[in-house]
């Protein structure tokens, strides 16, 4: 009797090995949208917990940081913990993107990343996912939800940069004003930088009359194309006469410079950007844009990383530390949410200083130097 119970608990547990070690997972590819099967796990020691998930939702996988810079740094992150790593990609649709935190949820994420493309129309799949004990961290950009841990950079001073380099370069005269997505926080939390360097604020005027705001709009989706158009109308209206742009990224400002390049104007008129796109610092090599407020994504990917695991280790929001970029600390939103967030620093990148994008190897000498006369900046 005692050898046939030992012999069926035996053959129970040699199932139960079986059953797990025949699972696996899938991560999504968030350029495609499909899923790629990922290699079957080795089983777990008994007595050890299994290893973390982490989804990520990509709100617009086809823009150039995502995939170069921020989701590497994530991986790396999270591989070095032994956490796994999912992801889908929204591709610019805010509906979209609600049943991709779904989809991340059923796939068995323990903790989700939401790079929002709508910081409202998210807000019910973070409502879901923590309802279900999900942490949730909003990534780059804010989700007004006191429940969510916010990684970003300082956004404000991102904006802070901008403007100062922008006047610096024309502290006078007929400014246009690029913001991106109406939806996205960060356009208002850029503009609000701009206004602390001294440039007028929505619907002011500049009490010394040195500044006019002759253009200012959002710009769905942060895209190009539609950055282009909105200059171009805006130097019909002004009969050209445009002084200075603040464009509120690299990708728009490329657009914006393509406008003045069809009125011959680009290099004589100052413009902005930030992401550290790699065109965006050639153009800064060439002389077509003045700044680009370079935010090193691996940062934040890394950080996001480092949180990701301790959230899934049960540490709480105000607890969150990371070996390199701090600790959490509170954070109080245009909504008036109190978030426990890390918000990162960023550094201006001019022609004066392109050496240090170079030393950092985010981008190598022949793609900055592309098509710059040899001498004519530092670094080229």
């Amino acid at each position: 009797m005692f050898r046939s119970r030992k012999a069926a608990a035996l053959i129970s547990v040699v199932a139960l090995v079986a059953s797990a070690c025949g699972s696996s997972t899938a991560s999504p590819t968030p350029g495609g949208g499909g899923a790629t099967p990922a290699p079957t796990p080795a089983a777990t020691p008994a007595g050890t917990p299994a290893p973390c998930a982490v989804g990520v939702s990509w709100n617009n996988y086809q823009e150039e940081r995502w995939a170069k810079w921020d989701e590497p740094a994530i991986k790396a992150a999270l591989t070095k913990a032994g956490a796994t790593y999912l992801s889908n990609d929204a591709k610019s649709s805010a509906d979209t993107q609600l049943s991709n935190v779904d989809a991340l949820i059923n796939q068995g994420a323990k903790v989700v990343i939401i790079l929002a493309q709508d910081g409202t129309a998210i807000k019910p799949a973070v409502a879901k996912a923590l309802s279900n004990g999900i942490p949730v961290i909003a990534y780059d950009r804010l989700i007004e939800d006191p429940g969510a841990f916010y990684i970003t950079f300082d956004n404000v001073l991102v904006g802070k940069m901008q403007a100062e380099a922008v006047l610096k370069a024309k502290p006078a005269g007929n400014f246009v004003i690029i913001k991106g997505n109406k939806a996205d926080a960060n356009a208002d939390f850029l503009r609000a930088g701009m206004v602390q360097a001294g440039v007028p604020d929505v619907g002011k005027t500049d009490p010394a009359g040195k500044i006019v705001i002759v253009g200012e709009t959002y710009t769905d989706n942060w895209d190009p194309a539609n950055a282009q158009n909105e200059m171009a109308q805006f130097l019909t209206k002004q009969n050209n006469k445009v002084d200075a742009v603040i464009s509120e990224n690299d990708g728009m400002a490329g657009g914006v410079i393509a406008a003045l390049k069809s009125q011959g104007m680009a290099g004589t008129v100052p413009v902005s950007g930030q992401d550290g796109d790699l065109a965006a610092l050639n153009r800064i090599a060439l002389g077509t844009q003045t700044v680009d407020v370079w935010k090193d994504a691996r940062m934040l990917g890394d950080a996001a990383g480092q949180a990701a695991v301790q959230l899934c280790a049960g540490t709480g929001l105000d607890k969150i530390t990371t070996d390199k970029y701090g600790a959490s600390s509170p954070f109080k939103s245009p909504g008036g949410n109190s978030l426990n967030s890390i918000l990162l620093k960023p550094q201006a990148i001019t022609k004066d200083n392109l050496q240090v994008v170079l030393d950092a190897k985010w981008i190598d000498k022949a793609t900055l130097c592309k098509d710059v006369t040899a001498g004519a900046v530092a670094g080229c």
